[in-house]
């Protein structure tokens, strides 16, 4: 309510200036006409500003401006080769509306491209040999990323974009137990990686209005940054290794650091259920690799010693096959 009558002043205003200054020589009902759509033009304007990021408007009016004096340069040089002023004339205000024109497009539709707190990251960055991770909503839930972060195996600098923490602050407010409690996971790992001192966590408001979908906002940002992304859904990382983005996959690196178990070894587990098969029995490693025993039904609830028979890799992890010899 109280925007609305701010307006209604300035379009009284500037109506009461047209018609007792009135511009161009007008009579005074032209005038205040005159002032009266200024005022409009200059209300619409105000509502578009309003509905438009900060980073938007600045982006804009900087490649305006941009263009405007570049647009003054490239008429002032063809200044000194031609003698024809009609044709200067009109060479100095084509560039002076092209330029411009083209800036302003520059800034709205690529507004990361003249940022300059983002050019100073991203050459910060670079000269110290560092680079961009992007994390999704499915790595920020798993919650690994924090112990890999404190291990120091990941540097540079982790970005979370504002469309990831609206997706997660959703799932932390879904009416399911078991997705709120996920969400509320997810917001306390984030917490805890921007309070951690071996990584730089940044929000960053980039966004993609034209794309729908939180994954391929992702992959177009990553794109546009030179970022790898850090994820551990399945899909994800298919779709952007095919566009050749670089992804780092919490789940292959945890597959990657399971122990080699080979053939004809003896390790200790501990039989945790019944197999599907006829005096089978299932265990369990440290780092969650499930253990097929044979011959070790009765053993169930107690700790064995198991000579492994086959390793099977998998696309979710590895399976390893034993027996357990009564008489070990």
């Amino acid at each position: 309510m109280s925007i609305l009558i701010f307006r209604l002043v300035v379009i009284a205003l500037i109506t009461l200036s047209g018609y007792f200054f009135p511009p161009f020589k007008l009579e005074n009902i032209y005038g205040a006409i005159a002032g009266f759509l200024l005022s409009l033009v200059t209300i619409y304007l105000e509502t578009m500003i309003r509905k438009s990021q900060f980073k938007i408007i600045w982006s804009a009016t900087l490649g305006t401006f941009a263009g405007v004096v570049l647009g003054w340069l490239l008429g002032s040089i063809y200044r000194t080769i031609s003698n024809d002023s009609a044709t200067l004339t009109f060479i100095q205000i084509f560039f002076l509306v092209i330029m411009p024109y083209i800036g302003f497009l520059v800034g709205t539709r690529k507004a990361e491209w003249l940022n300059p707190a983002h050019l100073f990251r991203f050459f910060r960055e670079k000269s110290v040999g560092k680079s961009y991770k992007l994390l999704d909503t499915s790595v920020i839930i798993d919650g690994r990323i924090l112990d890999i972060c404190n291990a120091t195996f990941i540097d540079g600098t982790l970005i979370v974009p504002q469309f990831i923490l609206q997706e997660l602050q959703m799932v932390a407010d879904s009416s399911e137990d078991i997705k709120r409690q996920r969400g509320r996971r997810g917001l306390e790992v984030l917490d805890h990686l921007q309070k951690s001192s071996q990584v730089n966590v940044t929000i960053t408001e980039m966004d993609f209005p034209d794309i729908k979908e939180v994954d391929s906002k992702l992959i177009e940002m990553a794109k546009q940054m030179d970022a790898k992304i850090v994820t551990n859904d399945f899909n994800l990382n298919k779709v952007a290794q095919l566009q050749g983005i670089p992804v780092l996959n919490i789940n292959e690196l945890a597959n990657a650091l399971k122990p080699v178990v080979l053939p004809g070894e003896s390790i200790r587990a501990f039989i945790l259920k019944e197999g599907k098969e006829q005096d089978q029995g299932v265990a369990y490693l440290d780092d969650g690799t499930m253990v097929v025993v044979d011959n070790s039904r009765k053993m169930i609830g107690q700790t064995v010693d198991i000579t492994v028979t086959s390793v099977l890799q998998t696309t979710v992890g590895k399976m390893i096959f034993g027996r357990y010899n009564e008489e070990t």
